[in-house]
Formats: C-alpha cells, sequence, structure tokens
C-alpha cells in the first residue's frame, strides 16, 4: 500500500554531530495515520521534502530505519511555493471553504496562470514517483486537495493500480467551483471523477457529485463518491496524556483553570476555524451574564499557521486584539478571562480538552474537524460540545452536541450559556452519548474504507 500526500509523516533536522533526526510531521492525516502505518509493513509514505534537511536526510538513506517507509518527491523551492502557498493555499483552500470576498478575490491573471502550471507539475511529479513505485496492482491512496490531479495522472499511467482520493476538506458548489478558470475547474473535476472518490460526510460527498456533474457536462460519467468519516485514536491521545510530558501538561492547565468553569477550544489559526467570532461571543456572555465573571476562563490552545500568507497574519494579530479587550474589559487583578496559548504543543492542547466544561467548535466550514471527536474522547469533565453546524463532525455529533451558528455572535453566547448551565445529570447523560458518538469510528476502520473503495 502506497500512502500519497503533501506533507509526510516525518521531518527532518540534522543534529550537531551532522546525523539527521526525524520527528513526527504535523497535520490530521499524519497523526491519524502513523500508529496504523507503523504496524503495516507493507506500507510506504510518498511526500514532498520540505526542507532541504528532508532532501538531505533521504540522500543519505536517514529514512531507512524509520517505522514505516518513506519517500519523498524532491520539490524545486520556487515551484513548490506556487503550488503550495499560491494555488493550494491561497486559492483552492479558500474556495472549497467559502473564504473569497468575491468583490475583490479570486483574480486570475498571468501570475495564477504561473502558479497553476506549477500546482500541475508539482502533481505530475507525484504521479510520476507513485507510477515508479508501485508494484503491479497496488493499493493508492491519494490525499487532499493538494494533489487533487494525481488520480487521474497516475491512471492514465498505471491503469493497473487501485487508486482512490480523499478530500479531507468540504467541497464547493457548482457556483463557487464556476469561479475557477473553465479548464482549471474541469481538470479537477476530471482528476477525481476517474476513479473512487471519498469525503469525510455525506454532504460534502453529494456536493461533490453534483459539482462535478455540473462542470463536466452529461456526457461524462461521475462515479458516485464514498463516505468514510475519520474517527480519533483514543490509544494515540492516551499515551500522549499519561506521558511525562503531558503530566507536566496538566498540572499547568489546572493551575491556569483553578476553580473555574472552563470554556476550550483548540484550533490552528486559519480564517474558516472562525476564531474571533469565538471570543467576541464569550465577551457576549461575560456581558450578559454578570454572574460568570471570575468564575469561568476561556482557555485557548490556538497555533499560527501559514503566516507567510497577508491573510493568516492579519487574523492572527486581528485574534491577539480581541483577546485583549476582552481582557482588558473584564479582567481583574487576579483573573484573566482569556488565557491565550500559541505554542503548538500538543500535550497542552489535549489537558486543555480534557479540563474543558465546555469545548466551542464554531469553524463556518470544516471537512470534518477531528477535535469535535476528540475533546469528547478524552474530556474527563463531563463536558459539553457547542459544535456549528457547519463542521463536518456535526453530521454524527448533532444528537449531542449544543448547536451553534457560526455567524451568529448573540447565538453563540446563548449556546454557552447554555452549556455552562446545564443540569449535572443531563450534563453526564449527554457527555456519555457523545463519547459514544464520538468514537464510533477508528483510524483504522477509516484506512480500510477507502483500501476497501480503491479496489472497486
Amino acid at each position: 500500500m502506497i500512502i500519497v500526500s503533501h506533507r509526510g509523516p516525518y521531518s527532518f533536522t540534522r543534529d550537531a554531530d551532522g546525523s539527521f533526526v526525524a520527528r513526527r510531521g504535523g497535520g490530521g492525516i499524519v497523526s491519524s495515520l502513523l500508529p496504523l502505518g507503523a504496524s503495516r509493513p507493507d506500507l510506504t509514505w510518498l511526500a514532498a521534502a520540505m526542507t532541504a534537511d528532508d532532501t538531505e536526510a533521504m540522500a543519505a538513506g536517514a529514512g531507512d530505519g524509520l517505522a514505516l517507509g518513506v519517500r519523498l518527491v524532491d520539490l524545486d523551492p520556487d515551484l513548490h511555493h506556487l503550488h503550495y502557498n499560491v494555488v493550494a493555499n491561497q486559492v483552492l483552500w479558500f474556495l472549497f471553504h467559502g473564504l473569497f470576498d468575491r468583490t475583490r478575490r479570486p483574480v486570475f491573471d498571468i501570475a495564477f496562470r504561473a502558479a497553476w502550471e506549477a500546482y500541475a507539475e508539482v502533481n505530475e511529479r507525484f504521479a510520476e514517483a507513485a507510477a515508479d513505485l508501485a508494484p503491479p496492482g497496488e493499493t493508492v491512496l491519494v490525499q487532499d486537495f493538494q494533489l487533487m490531479l494525481v488520480p487521474g495522472m497516475l491512471r492514465a499511467r498505471r491503469p493497473d493500480l487501485r487508486i482512490a482520493h480523499f478530500t479531507h476538506i468540504p467541497f464547493c458548489s457548482a457556483d463557487d467551483m464556476r469561479m475557477l478558470p473553465t479548464d482549471v475547474a474541469r481538470d479537477l473535476c476530471a482528476s477525481l471523477a476517474s476513479g473512487p472518490a471519498g469525503f469525510h460526510t455525506h454532504r460534502w460527498a453529494a456536493q461533490y457529485h453534483d459539482t462535478a456533474r455540473a462542470v463536466l457536462g452529461p456526457g461524462v460519467s461521475v462515479r458516485p463518491p464514498f463516505v468514510a468519516s475519520l474517527g480519533p485514536d483514543i490509544a494515540a491521545l492516551a499515551a500522549v496524556a499519561d506521558s511525562a510530558e503531558g503530566r507536566t501538561a496538566t498540572r499547568a492547565v489546572e493551575d491556569a483553570a483553578a476553580d473555574r468553569l472552563v470554556v476550550a477550544r483548540t484550533d490552528r489559526i486559519e480564517p474558516s476555524k472562525n476564531i474571533v467570532r469565538g471570543f467576541l461571543a464569550y465577551d457576549r456572555l461575560l456581558e450578559a451574564r454578570p454572574g460568570l465573571r471570575g468564575r469561568v476562563v476561556f482557555l485557548a490552545s490556538v497555533y499560527p499557521s501559514r503566516q507567510d500568507l497577508d491573510e493568516y497574519a492579519r487574523y492572527t494579530a486581528e485574534i491577539n486584539e480581541v483577546v485583549a479587550r476582552v481582557n482588558d474589559r473584564w479582567g481583574t487583578r487576579d483573573w484573566h478571562p482569556v488565557i491565550l496559548d500559541d505554542s503548538d504543543h500538543f500535550p497542552t492542547s489535549l489537558a486543555v480538552l480534557r479540563r474543558s466544561d465546555v469545548l466551542l467548535v464554531n469553524p463556518l466550514r470544516d471537512g470534518l474537524n477531528l477535535v469535535a471527536k476528540e475533546g469528547p474522547a478524552c474530556n474527563r469533565r463531563d463536558g459539553v460540545l457547542c459544535l456549528s453546524t457547519e463542521a463536518g463532525a456535526y453530521e454524527e455529533l448533532r444528537d449531542a452536541a449544543v448547536t451553534v451558528h457560526p455567524y451568529d455572535i448573540e447565538q453563540t453566547a446563548g449556546a454557552l450559556d447554555d452549556a455552562l448551565t446545564l443540569p449535572l445529570d443531563e450534563r453526564a447523560t449527554r457527555a456519555s452519548h457523545l463519547r459514544r458518538l464520538a468514537t464510533a469510528r477508528t483510524p483504522a476502520d477509516w484506512l480500510g474504507d477507502l483500501v476497501r473503495h480503491a479496489g472497486e
């Protein structure tokens, strides 16, 4: 089996003695699949060399002693920048998450055309590498929006392979897809339609199918997509929590919370996560419920992402500004209403989830949002989940969550109030039901679905 993704399971850095050290790569795909991959000697992971150290480590054979086979595609940095930062992150991410301000963006000019050629070339490089690596009849599982052209390119080269593509983010409507240049939209849809295409939810699967049929026209057959929701890795979460680093993080979070109620969130800083509106809703809650002042604290474990992109840097600044306003408005000498941690330290994020009385997950749009499942799975306080209707996980967890409208600050403040004031017996019943729903699927279930559909 070959997993093909943009970001790999390990990143390499050179040690003081000149040797290379492998550290676990970032991202939800890696955290979900790495434990499974380590137990499968037949699995090889094909990904991009993200740094010069990655490239040099591969050349030096540093990947030979790892728990799973790793192959990295060496990419020219300028080519990679156009593929990843310009097309994948500034166009496709914004398109699929509905983030474009249509009055101003997108604009497709000659610079975009150069970037699109780079995106196609990087996809071609991945397809070539997978074709060269795969033995006859191999299963190849291609991941996410950075590599949407790979399935069609690889299938044209190696029709003997069992290929499936899985999209971890939402899919856009046909109207949104038509914002792209016509040939670009057709190329993306045609590649996915060339074989099995999977999504976390029925909503995104149906939207892809309708969009692909509209873009490709009545003369092109679009295979019905499959749905395979990802679940949390309970054993991996427990191992982190029970580690020395996890216990230290737990003590620090307990000290920060003291004896107060905890509203929590843990997110990558990214506009679709809707972090600012979450803090504005909390501000409104403190305004409307004076009795909560000093009795509740918002623990936000959020970490920067893609700070070389202007939109992300501006959003980070906006988060810091609104947190400062809330703390200045309501804080006292011995109480900070919001404690913001941007250290990107997973044991701390996990400790926050375990300690929370209310977990706020309010994205504008999400393919799944694994945190919405990880939180209930590891929580130790009968925590309540306030969940956006636009999170993919809402499809599975809606019966046990408190519903949040992601754009409605007043409604979100009311949802937080309801969650904080639920009677203890109702909290316990709801939390038990939520835990069952959140842990109904495992990473192994998800991977098994992909393998099965790739063979159909």
